[in-house]
């Protein structure tokens, strides 16, 4: 399996998991299963999870290794900044404050420092492109990511971030599941919230293995696991779903039960319901890296189109398969 056809398996990955979760955001498991049973089905469009990967990739295709904060920040200004005319529709709060605080004239770090959605989930839902470009070499994925981050975010948010593009830059080296987790472990703090919450669903994995009766990423259904997974790392006190160490452990844990494969992680992961779509977009670039493009389903593959560019006009028409050759060929 070459680059190109991992980088093509990441990014289909990504978009077929954004979008089959994106009708299950902020949902329970248990509605979930009432609604759907398995949502195994896409229904719809992505969101701003595909769209802002797309993005990324654009940076990444423009400065390479030499990506700065700055140049991020240039791009928000030039590229996005003035084709909103009104609200963001469908974008991250974290992305939505720095928005406002470039409008401010506030410069990175301080644009992922003002507002208080510095630990979202934004940054991990567009970290795959990084990891593409960085072949086994999580610790330079997890660099450039930083830069980026570093816009946007602040703290765990980052090493969201950090950790979702050191995994994926392990998968696109063929790494097996297990050390794509101690990947994504190896390039952040082991003190920090976003490491314990993956060791936790590790744990609660080894914990249940060969466990009948638990639920499986098989049948896409988490079951009780679904609901161990939710005692080790969900904060229901706060009031929203993006929490970036949640929704990146519950990613990892999907990805694992799913043992690598696309579906099995995706629906899995989905399945799990609270950020469900930036779940799913993050176990699908996972396991899409590690899969190759044939691991996607066909049926998801079809009915992925050109982003429609409803939260960054700037994507508009553009593909993540034709995004995903220009970073094979650009790394």
């Amino acid at each position: 399996m070459n680059h190109r056809d991992r980088a093509r398996g990441c990014l289909l990955g990504l978009a077929a998991g954004d979008a089959l979760g994106a009708p299950a955001e902020n949902m329970t498991p248990e509605q979930i299963i009432a609604r759907w049973g398995r949502l195994t089905e896409i229904e719809g469009g992505g969101t701003d999870d595909t769209e802002y990967a797309i993005f990324a990739a654009s940076l990444l295709l423009r400065h390479g290794h030499a990506l700065t904060p700055a140049d991020v920040a240039a791009a928000y200004r030039s590229e996005i900044i003035p084709l909103v005319t009104g609200p963001m529709r469908g974008a991250g709060f974290s992305e939505l404050g720095t928005v406002q605080a470039l409008r401010r004239g506030l410069e990175p770090p301080l644009t992922g420092r003002v507002h208080a959605h510095g630990w979202s989930d934004g940054l991990a839902m567009r970290a795959a492109p990084y990891g593409i470009f960085c072949p086994g070499d999580p610790a330079e994925a997890a660099r450039l990511v930083e830069q980026d981050g570093l816009v946007s975010g602040d703290g765990e948010g980052i090493l969201g971030g950090r950790a979702v593009a050191g995994a994926v830059a392990a998968a696109m080296a063929g790494a097996r599941p297990r050390e794509v987790a101690d990947a994504a472990l190896a390039v952040i703090p082991a003190d920090s919230w976003t490491a314990r919450a993956i060791v936790r669903v590790r744990d609660v994995l080894g914990d249940i293995s060969g466990t009948a009766g638990q639920g499986t990423a098989g049948d896409g259904i988490p079951g009780d696991l679904g609901r161990r997974l939710h005692e080790a790392v969900v904060v229901r006190h706060y009031p929203w779903t993006d929490v970036a160490p949640e929704a990146v452990a519950l990613a990892l844990a999907a990805f694992l039960a799913g043992e690598g494969d696309v579906e099995a992680s995706v629906t899995f992961g989905v399945g799990l319901g609270r950020d469900a779509d930036t779940i799913g977009a993050i176990a699908g670039a996972m396991a899409g890296a590690f899969q190759g493009e044939a691991g996607v389903p066909r049926r998801w593959a079809e009915r992925i189109g050109p982003a429609t560019g409803k939260c960054l006009p700037v994507v508009k028409g553009r593909h993540v398969l034709d995004v995903a050759d220009d970073l094979a060929k650009g790394r």
